[in-house]
């Protein structure tokens, strides 16, 4: 034992599990009278929000939610799922954010799969959500307690399902004197389904002190400034809103919640509130860059946006620019906590013409500074390949930003985690500068407004229908969405059926945005052993320009 060990021991004096739990109440006894969420007609500061939060992971625990215990919500970006974010983690229990476009079966095969013990549900998806709580109670054979969010700022259709009405919930119940944390920061604090390379979900599990570290990565990456006003048009079940939800926490920022992410609302909010921050796929920006000028008139604000999903299209970069709206290119997956990467802008940059400052930062970039490793590989022989722009690799982080691992499937952690190196399946190469450029996906995943979709779930509705004898599924670009499925169909002789109709099959198996929205009758491009050559229909698709 050398001197640096004695009577040097770890208490609680010196020594705190990370997690940004801590934030809130940092926020809250720092920054308390200030404002921390607008949303329509409704107004909290950081002192009612850090209460409110307490108050909801009081009721929780009374229904005897705990460490490991997993609290599932369906929610658009509202107060409530601000507050999730921040109760469910303080009692050590894990969050599990549903995303609001899947449908019933497959929300209640997640929910089974995580064993969610309670359920906070929107008024706005009862139709869905109230089949899935009918399946997952017919699946676990016990009752999951739902809390009925009725929003203030939703008066649409919808009823209530559960037994329990959130406000009246909240007003029930003592606040907890704080919001603690875990005593472990390895201690899981969310759960998120993702499509893996075989279509199957899979169940991310993040933890405390990564979601911590990139909280502040957030922050450091964007060089946000305390009290900046984030404008929520980032889904927050989305890889937990890329940890925002901790990082305006930690600024003692001002959460601007929007129910529905339309170019109009945007702006107005932007106006209206001086939002000066927000994220989002490269459909969202599109939407600002094709809204009537006349919407922009008022916005005095530096505005500031990350992009990121599909890899952003050169024309959504530049009008981006034109139209005076700062944008940050990042990287990542539901694995690293949402966005692990930045094209950091070099102060050089600035001088080029702006095709090539497009060039530059449509390009995935280099590690956050808090992630410890990122590079190419080679899968194979697991050397880095050389920075010469040309040569083909697998992205790979590792480091304190990686999940945890998935949801119990040890095969497909292991296989992730081959050779100490989250393996991304995005395959790119490294230029002379070391920043990265992505030139293909290995996984096959389509990624359309944000949101993946597994080629092969696609294929498999294609498959169910009589008259299909194969079938591909690729991306193909959109201007709207980034990319949406194409699919080639070869038929079964006689058989006569139309692109419509098999449209209207898979709109009968999937959920409406994995539809494809275009049926190709033509012949499937095949090896001589029958393997299906994707990277022909690519071509023909014109895929590849999504991410050039």
């Amino acid at each position: 034992m050398n001197i640096y060990e004695q009577h040097l021991d770890r208490h609680s004096a010196n020594y705190v599990a990370l997690s940004p739990v801590s934030f809130v109440e940092r926020s809250a006894e720092v920054f308390g009278d200030l404002t921390a969420v607008i949303h329509g007609r409704r107004r909290y500061t950081w002192a009612q929000v850090r209460e409110r939060s307490a108050r909801l992971a009081a009721a929780l625990q009374a229904f005897g939610v705990g460490r490991g215990s997993t609290v599932s919500v369906m929610l658009p970006n509202t107060p409530e799922m601000v507050e999730a974010h921040y109760a469910v983690p303080a009692l050590g229990a894990v969050l599990n954010t549903l995303n609001t476009r899947l449908d019933a079966p497959l929300l209640a095969w997640q929910m089974n799969h995580c064993e969610a013990r309670v359920l906070i549900t929107d008024r706005e998806f009862s139709p869905a959500m109230a089949e899935a709580v009918a399946r997952l109670r017919e699946q676990q054979g016990v009752a999951i307690k739902v809390i009925d969010v009725c929003d203030s700022e939703y008066d649409g259709p919808g009823e209530r399902i559960g037994e329990h009405e959130y406000e009246a919930l909240l007003a029930a119940r003592a606040p907890l004197p704080r919001l603690q944390g875990p005593a472990d920061e390895w201690d899981a604090i969310a759960v998120s389904y993702t499509s893996g390379t075989t279509g199957d979900p899979k169940g991310v599990v993040t933890h405390h002190r990564g979601a911590y570290l990139n909280a502040v990565c957030n922050a450091a990456t964007w060089t946000m400034p305390h009290f900046a006003k984030y404008l929520w048009t980032l889904p927050m079940f989305h890889c937990n809103g890329w940890c925002f939800p901790w990082t305006v926490a930690l600024l003692g920022g001002t959460h601007v919640c929007l129910r529905r992410v339309e170019a109009k609302a945007i702006l107005d909010a932007m106006r209206e509130h001086g939002a000066d921050h927000y994220c989002a796929a490269p459909i969202v920006h599109n939407l600002i860059i094709n809204a009537p000028p006349e919407w922009r008139e008022g916005i005095r604000q530096k505005v500031r946006g990350m992009v990121a999903g599909a890899a952003p299209p050169a024309a959504m970069i530049e009008g981006m620019a034109r139209i005076g709206f700062d944008i940050t290119h990042v990287y990542g997956l539901t694995e690293v906590y949402g966005p692990a990467s930045v094209a950091v802008k070099r102060d050089n940059w600035a001088g080029e013409s702006l095709s090539e400052q497009t060039r530059l930062n449509g390009r995935q970039g280099v590690r956050y500074a808090l992630q410890e490793g990122m590079t190419v590989m080679d899968p194979v022989t697991m050397t880095e390949v050389p920075a010469d722009g040309q040569t083909m690799g697998e992205i790979m982080f590792r480091g304190n930003i990686v999940m945890k691992g998935y949801l119990k499937n040890p095969g497909a952690t292991d296989k992730a985690f081959e050779g100490g190196w989250f393996h991304t399946g995005d395959l790119a190469v490294m230029e002379p500068d070391r920043y990265v450029k992505i030139k293909d996906r290995s996984k096959d995943v389509i990624i359309s407004g944000g949101e993946n979709i597994s080629s092969i779930e696609v294929e498999d509705a294609l498959y169910r229908h009589p008259a299909v004898l194969a079938c591909a599924v690729v991306a193909r670009p959109d201007p709207k969405w980034g990319e949406s499925p194409v699919a080639y169909v070869e038929t079964k002789p006689d058989a006569q059926v139309t692109a419509a109709d098999l449209i209207a099959h898979c709109k009968s198996l999937l959920a409406g945005y994995k539809v494809p929205k275009e049926i190709r009758f033509e012949p499937i491009p095949k090896t001589s052993t029958g393997k299906i050559q994707k990277f022909q229909l690519r071509e023909r698709a014109r895929s590849s320009s999504a991410i050039e």
